[in-house]
């Protein structure tokens, strides 16, 4: 072998950068908690990188394609970066336009804390079924259901967690999400076979969803809401013009979505439409917000551009209605953006090496049944989820690597590419320092570990895959002259 020829990495070498991320997360969610994300995460990823490098340099990998692979890692989620800061500057526009407390006013007026996890949970995956994008429907209506769930005297993680579940049912049923066409396509399926099959897991994984939040809802205590309720709604009139003609922004922007308008176009879209209805229906708050109330255009153009990239904050005489009136902007997703960027340098330096590859395959020698390949299929793409924190990461690479493997035993695409979706897609929400579960904590304003237990669609899909396929229910074969290929060891 040629000296400069890269080696295979030990299964120890393969461990070590993990482990050594692993212990430094949790000894600083242990120092720090919340603050985690503000500084100490972003190192240990960077720290597990440099090792994860020197690793793969001791295996012959040239430090140019350590570094390449980074780079390259981290253009992988250029989109999703950009994507994030728009979301802070719609945040911003959506806020002082009145698109959001009028959404809160109207909702407020229609929900209570019995029915409400389940309408949020309805709404969110209504709207992302339609628009395929778990991101931009927790952005909009999600943010408007956190505050009605905040006032009805609801938990802010069980909201998020009812949020987060209906926008990723909608998202991973959805023929215009990514990650709907990506699974697929690495597993070698159609579209509309993969949504079909997705839905033996997907609709029982939901419904126990429902159960759950319906549940919560009844033991729920509502007394003293009613109160609490009229005095916020009060609050927000006194600051804000309501009127329906401000929905006109979000059905836009839903309505550019389902006509498979790119996501960024469709955001930017929103944000300037956001800011023009701000300064027609709501020169008051422009004007708060600007400090200039002496200039029209000056005032419009500063109090726009200020809450597209800066905090804004509309004070009433209500504490409540102050917390849920805020926004960052695109400045309050920058501790994000530092994540997703550490986050992917440590996925690109662990790919480069073969690292994660090298612990993926030694799984696949250790499943011997279709419920234990199942398994370990889920257990490397939550896998990939935690370590290469990207959510298309933990679908790309299981999917090759398994591919052979299903089809050696006898068992359809489809097969490979719902596991995929069932563990990669939306598992990914619920580890902090992956690009979805930072994102969301961003854009909601709730931690990661504090929305995560509630999420239960997210949680209870890998435990469904896994229970279908040791049950041996639904699973599809391969046909040889019409009958089924027996496959050693499956139930």
């Amino acid at each position: 072998m040629p000296e400069n020829t890269p080696r295979q990495a030990s299964l120890l070498q393969a461990f070590i950068p993990v482990t050594v991320l692993v212990v430094m997360l949790g000894t600083n969610v242990y120092l720090f908690g919340s603050d985690s994300l503000d500084g100490s995460n972003q190192i240990a990823l960077l720290l597990s990188a440099a090792i994860a490098g020197v690793i793969a340099i001791r295996l012959s990998v040239e430090w140019q394609s350590v570094l390449k692979a980074m780079v390259k890692s981290i253009s992988s989620a250029m989109s999703s970066i950009l994507i994030l800061l728009l979301i802070g500057a719609l945040a911003g526009t959506w806020l002082i336009s009145g698109i959001v407390p009028v959404m809160i006013y109207y909702g407020l007026q229609i929900l209570n804390p019995t029915i409400f996890l389940v309408a949020a949970c309805v709404v969110c995956a209504l709207v992302s079924l339609a628009t395929g994008s778990s991101w931009s429907t927790v952005a909009t209506v999600g943010i408007a259901l956190l505050g009605i769930g905040q006032t009805l005297g609801l938990s802010d993680g069980v909201v998020g967690g009812a949020i987060i579940s209906g926008a990723y049912f909608g998202d991973k049923m959805s023929p215009l999400s990514d990650t709907t066409n990506l699974a697929p396509a690495m597993a070698g399926t159609d579209l509309f076979t993969h949504i079909r099959y997705m839905a033996i897991t997907t609709v029982p994984s939901i419904l126990i969803a429902l159960g759950i939040y319906l549940i919560i809802g009844f033991y729920t205590d509502a007394s003293g809401t009613v109160g609490e309720v009229k005095e916020v709604l009060s609050a927000i009139e006194s600051k804000f013009y309501i009127t329906g003609w401000v929905f006109l922004v979000p059905l836009a922007v839903i309505l550019m979505i389902i006509k498979r308008v790119p996501a960024l176009p469709a955001l930017l879209v929103g944000v300037l439409l956001g800011g023009l209805f701000a300064i027609i229906f709501q020169p008051a708050i422009v004007n708060e917000v600007s400090g200039i109330d002496n200039n029209f255009l000056r005032s419009s153009y500063v109090g726009v551009m200020q809450s597209m990239y800066g905090s804004v904050a509309v004070t009433t005489n209500h504490p409540m209605v102050d917390e849920l009136l805020t926004a960052g902007g695109m400045s309050g997703m920058m501790n994000t953006v530092w994540l997703i960027l550490c986050a992917m340098t440590f996925g690109g330096a662990m790919e480069a090496g073969g690292l994660l590859k090298r612990i993926a395959s030694e799984v696949i020698k250790w499943t011997k049944s279709t419920g234990s390949l199942i398994a370990s299929t889920v257990g490397t793409c939550v896998f990939f989820n935690v370590t290469a924190s990207d959510q298309y990461m933990s679908i790309v690479v299981p999917g090759r690597m398994y591919a052979d493997t299903y089809r050696a035993r006898g068992l359809k695409p489809e097969n490979l590419s719902r596991v995929l979706e069932d563990s990669g897609t939306v598992t990914s929400v619920l580890v902090p320092w992956n690009t979805c579960g930072a994102t969301q904590a961003s854009v909601l304003g709730v931690a990661t570990m504090v929305y995560a237990p509630f999420c239960f669609f997210n949680i209870i899909s890998p435990f469904m895959t896994m229970f279908v396929g040791f049950l041996g229910i639904k699973i599809r074969y391969f046909e040889s002259n019409g009958q089924v290929l027996e496959v050693e060891g499956t139930v």
